[in-house]
């Protein structure tokens, strides 16, 4: 299997907990739709209908988590929009803590099953070229992004043993974790796939390392790369 890797990072990112509302909490890492919406950025899909380039499991994406996860909490003034004739004289505002997460970069491995989609990610890429902004969560939240290249995945079958696991992991019960050394781990429940009408169709739990740290573990299933790292796709 041929897998396109690269870097994203920004100051700071914003990715919406499904359960908050006035005060909005973020996930530490970009969820696969998140990412969905990152690539067609980049590709310059519509933001009406890009969601159907990746249904039915089309496209596999694993998420490392490079920069150790630091949040922060900033006041933010929101304004009805729809009011908004003259903005000076608008004298309603609603103030909200806004969390964030700051100095924060990603490593994406990505595969899809169309390679016009892949060659085309792959191409843009390369050139260090996007037709949209790319941002992290918010279109305030700018980002950069560099491309790592292009690895070979090899699938890996063996629950027998206890492997370093360099991506964030869908977490099952029947998964061992090596909880020795100083490793931080957290477990969530993201949003993992959503259709063309932007209704979320799967959440999964996942666990994942504060500090970018390996995942020791016994999981059934992960994909060896030839860089030497062992990634599990969300």
């Amino acid at each position: 299997m041929k897998i396109l890797v690269f870097d994203i990072w920004g100051d700071y990112g914003h990715f919406r907990k499904y359960f908050t509302t006035s005060s909005p909490l973020t996930f530490s890492f970009p969820p696969k739709t998140a990412i969905y919406g990152l690539i067609s950025s980049i590709l310059g899909y519509n933001k009406e209908n890009y969601l159907s380039k990746f249904q039915s499991k089309s496209c596999k994406i694993a998420i490392s988590i490079e920069n150790p996860i630091k949040k922060t909490r900033i006041p933010i003034n929101y304004i009805d929009t729809k009011k908004a004739l003259d903005m000076s004289k608008i004298k309603s505002r609603t103030q909200v803590n806004l969390e964030l997460i700051k100095d924060c970069k990603y490593r994406i491995y990505f595969y899809h099953e169309d390679e016009k989609v892949y060659n085309e990610l792959k191409k843009f890429l390369e050139n260090k070229k996007s037709v949209y902004t790319v941002s992290l969560g918010l279109s305030e939240l700018l980002a950069n992004y560099n491309f790592v290249g292009e690895v070979e995945g090899r699938l890996v079958n063996d629950n027998k043993r206890f492997v370093d696991i360099n991506t964030v992991v869908p977490f099952e019960e029947t998964i061992d974790i090596d909880f020795r050394g100083n490793n931080q781990y957290f477990r969530d429940t993201i949003y993992n796939e959503m259709n063309e009408n932007r209704e979320i169709t799967e959440y999964i739990n996942v666990l994942y390392e504060k500090n970018g740290k390996p995942i020791r573990c016994n999981i059934p299933s992960y994909y060896y790369i030839e860089s030497g790292e062992n990634i599990v796709f969300l």
